[in-house]
């Protein structure tokens, strides 16, 4: 298995003379499309990535959007590394995918200001790749890295309802009644940064017992498989924690019919062609 890479890329740094015109529409493509089409990241990551100052045009940062761009005649780059588009401007390039076990510890972003382990430099690889979804630090198991934004959206938004499946163990006993409750939903708070705070129902899908059990280091437990289709922020931890448990391991061990076998917590690989099928099956089937 590769060793991991810990290289870390450096943000663009805005040259002096005057900013060419990238608000003109009849310049050619919207920028965050080149960038998703390029395999940078899905298209609302994209936006995301050039507000926050990481992207360069002919060596002018950029931060505010509109801005349209000439894939052919103009330089775009992003933290420093140049973007490469094909001929025609309109094609992304091989489809790659990757399945990492990921360890605590480990975030699932590209970009982390606190210098923490990020899945990516667990990986070796020369394409531009970012995260399918989000796994929190404290939790393991299967997150997949891709240069395909189309195929990231479709695996993570909400109304495409693609199954995720995880395997958790919660402190105390939890029964019939609360194994119920958890699928006919929870209402949940909508975190935002600004404004109202609306709730929204939350619920698991499928929800089985795997066993109760009791141990001198911590007392009774129950171990579950969870299933989710629409997932929120930190979903199932919060959803237990309205019952009043307390979530002590979280493992995704699936997506779709992709399942996590065959890597040790740490490790990487490439997805067959069939595998990566079976993503695009799950899409138009959910």
């Amino acid at each position: 298995m590769p060793q991991p890479r810990t290289t870390r890329r450096s943000r663009p740094t805005a040259k002096d003379g005057p900013s060419p015109d990238l608000t003109d529409a009849s310049r050619g493509v919207r920028l965050q499309r080149v960038l998703a089409m390029c395999g940078v990241a899905s298209r609302r990551a994209c936006e995301a990535i050039i507000e926050a100052g990481h992207v360069s045009v002919n060596g002018h940062v950029v931060t505010h959007l509109p801005v349209w761009v000439d894939p052919q005649q103009d330089r775009i780059d992003v933290d420093g590394q140049r973007v490469r588009v094909d001929k025609d401007g309109s094609r992304t390039p091989k489809r790659i995918v990757i399945m990492v076990n990921k360890p605590r510890n480990v975030v699932s972003t590209n970009r982390d200001e606190l210098g923490r382990t990020r899945v990516i430099d667990l990986v070796d690889a020369r394409e531009r790749l970012f995260p399918v979804g989000r796994l929190d630090a404290d939790s393991t198991g299967l997150i997949l890295l891709t240069n395909d934004g189309q195929l990231a959206n479709r695996l993570t938004h909400p109304s495409f309802g693609v199954a995720k499946t995880y395997r958790v163990r919660v402190r105390g006993r939890l029964d019939e009644d609360d194994v119920t409750r958890l699928r006919n939903g929870l209402m949940l708070t909508q975190r935002r940064a600004r404004g109202s705070q609306p709730v929204r129902r939350a619920a698991m899908s499928e929800v089985r017992v795997l066993s109760r059990a009791r141990d001198k280091r911590m007392g009774e437990f129950t171990s579950l498989v969870v299933t989710l289709r629409e997932g929120q922020n930190r979903e199932i931890r919060r959803l237990l924690a309205r019952l009043n448990f307390k979530v002590r391991r979280l493992e995704r061990i699936a997506i779709g019919a992709l399942q996590l076998k065959g890597l040790a917590r740490g490790q990487w690989r490439r997805l067959s062609a069939s595998e990566i099928r079976a993503l695009q099956r799950a899409t138009r089937a959910s």
